[in-house]
């Protein structure tokens, strides 16, 4: 393989890169003679070889002295070695013209990938829409044939076979009507496996469509059946059984699972928080992307910034922690005989405070928390003059002329700036400012405004942490999971089933429970049992 000799070093080492580079130069011609029996080798290949052996007297590796030691040419009177050796060093690298560089293959890798999923997204529609169209014309095609191949030797179609065209007509219709709000809807997401059911389904349709295509085939077309009326009615019959298979396909992909069977626990990995929702017989993966629908309802949007007060406490307890190296020389107690007392004196005060650190976290708690309710206080008082405002503008518009109404927008951007400082300050305290730019306030205050809402109303969407989807999909911060599980994803769930659902900041895990079986009994009770009689004595003590 051709090599090529990058240089780099400064000028203060000029002769030491030579002498280098002539020692490099030697050990490449000693490899390459030696490696040049093996003629029949490609010249793209890489051979790794093993390191030469270094003698007693110098100390060499593959032609090249190790760094810190003599060459056998170098002077007594020279310099030793440099301390940033690293830089100054002579590095000679083998190249190749078909190199590329990282950037290019991740490009590369990220493109194929984006063609991949976008091929998987499309692929079942593509599969339901030419089934569907073969469904569909198949019955047309054996109504056809025969008129075109033998016109001349059919029987008459009577007022039968009449009523059966009207009849074939509309259940085509209503198989196509169907076919659409089944198949042919976009898909929700994409799942790692293909789903059995729709697998089966399809399977069946082709096997219903090829063997009435068969018996078509053999008993009519080589025949050339003249009774057009058993024709028809051979028709009719394909059209009913595609109605049953669409039939069949309904119950098992959408009435199957409505009836609850399992409970399943949903836990962020990051935070703890935790959801609970009933489902029903799903496969794994069919489970985890109802799950992930769930979570971007429910769920309260990821906070990556709420977690660093934790990390900041661990930081800040480890820093008062110091790490002692006992077997060092020059450490040893008759040495430094006032190292042990002081470091007996050290793990004490590491000790006292590991023991107070609940304190810590208590006041720094509830510090937060008053701080949280200060900026809340004064965030409601600016947010409430603001409308206050608003509301008395209103009626000064109502008198004014038309000319003079400022519009809602306007009146949004006018009134922003007095309660702007407020809002920015409550939502740095809560982390929460990264979830909120200024337009989507500024729209969502245009919002309120223009549905006359109340301050209350405008604040609930920055008081609370609102779900997932509230949010755009921007601020989300996964939009691809990982699916986790040690059982195949297209397997049904069952008692005890835990899978992980993984994205690139935390995790969700899920934990199966069975719905128990409940039993209910009655009990009667007599209308006459809980009736009672009230005796009333006639003196009474005064």
């Amino acid at each position: 393989m051709d090599t090529e000799s990058t240089h780099s070093g400064y000028s203060y080492h000029s002769s030491r890169s030579g002498r280098s580079n002539r020692h490099g130069d030697r050990s490449r011609e000693r490899h390459k003679a030696s490696s040049s029996k093996d003629s029949s080798r490609s010249e793209r290949s890489v051979v790794i070889n093993p390191p030469d052996t270094p003698s007693q007297e110098s100390p060499v590796h593959n032609g090249e002295p190790l760094p810190g030691e003599p060459t056998p040419a170098e002077a007594p009177g020279d310099d030793g070695q440099d301390d940033n050796w690293g830089e100054t060093t002579t590095a000679v690298t083998g190249t190749s013209e078909l190199s590329i560089s990282q950037e290019e293959v991740v490009g590369l890798g990220k493109g194929i990938q984006d063609r991949t999923q976008g091929f998987r997204r499309y692929l079942p529609l593509a599969v339901g829409l030419c089934v569907g169209l073969l469904v569909l014309a198949t019955p047309l095609v054996f109504l056809l044939l025969p008129a075109v191949m033998w016109p001349d030797r059919l029987q008459a179609c009577g007022a039968a076979c009449e009523g059966l065209f009207l009849s074939i007509s509309f259940k085509l219709l209503i198989l196509l009507v169907a076919i659409w709000a089944l198949f042919l809807r976009p898909g929700r997401a994409s799942l790692p496996r293909v789903c059995v059911y729709r697998a089966f389904l399809t399977t069946l349709t082709l096997l219903l469509t090829m063997s009435y295509w068969l018996f078509y085939g053999v008993r009519i077309l080589d025949a050339q059946d003249e009774d057009y009326h058993g024709i028809v009615q051979f028709a009719v019959s394909l059209v009913d059984s595609q109605l049953f298979v669409h039939y069949l396909a309904v119950v098992l992909l959408e009435l199957r699972h409505f009836k609850p069977s399992y409970s399943v626990c949903v836990m962020r990995s990051t935070d703890g928080e935790t959801r609970h929702y009933n489902i029903g017989q799903l496969s794994i993966q069919r489970a985890a992307l109802s799950i992930l629908e769930y979570y971007y309802r429910d769920f309260p949007v990821h906070n990556p910034a709420l977690l660093s007060a934790s990390k900041h406490r661990a930081a800040k307890h480890l820093a008062g922690l110091k790490v002692y190296n006992v077997d060092a020389p020059g450490s040893t107690a008759g040495a430094q005989p006032g190292n042990g007392n002081q470091s007996r004196a050290m793990v004490t005060a590491a000790a006292k405070r590991k023991d107070n650190a609940h304190n810590e976290l208590y006041y720094e708690e509830a510090d937060y928390e008053r701080r949280v309710r200060k900026r809340r206080a004064r965030l409601v008082v600016a947010v409430e003059e603001a409308f206050t405002h608003v509301r008395r503008m209103k009626k000064e518009d109502e008198q004014a002329s038309p000319s003079d109404i400022m519009d809602v927008r306007e009146a949004a951007l006018a009134i922003f700036p007095s309660m702007a400082r407020a809002l920015q300050k409550y939502l740095r305290t809560t982390r929460r400012q990264h979830c909120h730019s200024m337009e989507s306030i500024q729209k969502h205050l245009a919002f309120c405004l223009v549905n006359n809402m109340s301050p209350k109303a405008f604040l609930e969407a920055y008081l609370s942490p609102g779900p997932t989807l509230q949010y755009g999909p921007e601020r989300w911060m996964a939009d691809q999971w990982t699916l986790v599980s040690e059982a195949s994803v297209t397997s049904g769930i069952k008692e005890g089933t835990e899978f992980l659902l993984r994205c690139l900041d935390f995790s969700l895990a899920v934990t199966v429970k069975g719905i128990p079986y409940i039993r209910l009994t009655e009990e009667y009770i007599d209308a006459k049992s809980h009736k009672f009689l009230l005796l009333l004595q006639s003196e009474t003590s005064v």
